[in-house]
C-alpha cells in the first residue's frame, strides 16, 4: 500500500512538469509585464491616483464613456443580427448555404486595419454612399471617420463570431420543445420568445461579452479611421506616442483590462461556463 502511494506520488510529481512551459509562458509574458505596467501606472507625479483619473479628467472620461456605448451598441446590434441570421441558416437547407455561410464568416481573416480600409472604402470621401448620395443628392455622406463608421467596423467583425456561435447553439435545440409549444397554439413569435430565445441565452451571453470585450479593445479599426474618433485605446496610444506619458497610458491600459475582465467574469457568472478570452 505505501509503495503504491509513493509510485502515484511520483507519478503525480512528472506530470507537474508538463505545467512548466505554461507556467515559464505565463509569468514571462502576463505576469511580470502586469507587475511592471502596475508600476509605471503608479510612477507619475500623481501616484496610485492616476488609476481614478480615468474618472477624474474629463477628457478620459469622455473617452471611457464613448467606448462603453459604442461597444454596449455594437454588442446589442450583433446580438440581433445574429440571431435572426444564425437561426435562418440552421432551419433552412439551400443550394450554396455552405457558401454563404464561409462568405459571412470571412471577415474574420481580417486584421482590423484592414476593417478600417473597407469602412474608408464604403463610408470614406470617395467611398461608395458618398458617391451614391452625391449622385441622388448632390452633396456626399461621408461618416466612417466617426463613431459611427467605428460602429460600422466593429459590427463588420463582430457579426461572424455571434454567427458561428448561434448556429452552433441552435443545433444543440430540442425539436419537441418548440412542436410542444406550437401544438398547445403558440404563434411563432412566441415560440421564438419564449422557447427559442431563453434556451440560447447562455450562448448569447458569452458570445455578447466576448464581442463587447472585444469592442472595448480593439485598436486597429480605430487607428485606421481616427480622425474625430475618440475612444479609450486611441486615448492610450496617443498618450503613450504623442505626449510620451507613459503612467497615465499605463493606467489607463490597467483600466481598460479590467473593464474587459470584468465583461468576461459576468458572463461567465451567469452562465456557468467558460467564456473565451478572445473567438
Amino acid at each position: 500500500m505505501a509503495a503504491s502511494g509513493r509510485t502515484r506520488r511520483s507519478g503525480n510529481g512528472i506530470w507537474l512538469w508538463f505545467a512548466v512551459p505554461g507556467m515559464t509562458l505565463f509569468c514571462a509574458f502576463w505576469l511580470l509585464p502586469m507587475v511592471r505596467l502596475l508600476g509605471v501606472g503608479a510612477s507619475g507625479p500623481d501616484g496610485a491616483m492616476a488609476y481614478l483619473a480615468v474618472l477624474t479628467n474629463r477628457h478620459y472620461f469622455a473617452s471611457l464613456v464613448s467606448t462603453l456605448v459604442l461597444s454596449a451598441a455594437v454588442t446589442a446590434a450583433t446580438l440581433a443580427i445574429s440571431v435572426f441570421v444564425g437561426l435562418f441558416l440552421q432551419r433552412n437547407r439551400f443550394p450554396g448555404q455552405s457558401l454563404l455561410l464561409a462568405m459571412l464568416t470571412f471577415p474574420l481573416a481580417f486584421p482590423g486595419v484592414v476593417v478600417g480600409f473597407m469602412v474608408i472604402m464604403l463610408a470614406g470621401r470617395q467611398g461608395l454612399i458618398g458617391v451614391f448620395t452625391d449622385w441622388l443628392f448632390g452633396q456626399s455622406l461621408v461618416f466612417a471617420y466617426s463613431l459611427s463608421g467605428l460602429f460600422l467596423g466593429y459590427l463588420y467583425f463582430s457579426i461572424p463570431r455571434v454567427i458561428l456561435t448561434v448556429v452552433a447553439g441552435a443545433e444543440k435545440l430540442d425539436p419537441s420543445l418548440e412542436e410542444a409549444a406550437r401544438s398547445l397554439g403558440a404563434k411563432p413569435w412566441q415560440v421564438l420568445l419564449h422557447v427559442v430565445l431563453p434556451a440560447l441565452l447562455p450562448a448569447l451571453i458569452s458570445s455578447g461579452a466576448i464581442c463587447f470585450a472585444t469592442s472595448v479593445g480593439a485598436f486597429g479599426t480605430a487607428f485606421t479611421l481616427a480622425a474625430n474618433i475618440d475612444v479609450l485605446p486611441m486615448t492610450i496610444y496617443n498618450e503613450f506616442t504623442g505626449y510620451a506619458n507613459f503612467a497615465a497610458a499605463a493606467s489607463l491600459s490597467i483600466v481598460l483590462g479590467v473593464i474587459t475582465w470584468l465583461a468576461l467574469a459576468l458572463a461567465r457568472s451567469l452562465t456557468g461556463n467558460g467564456v473565451a478570452a478572445a473567438a
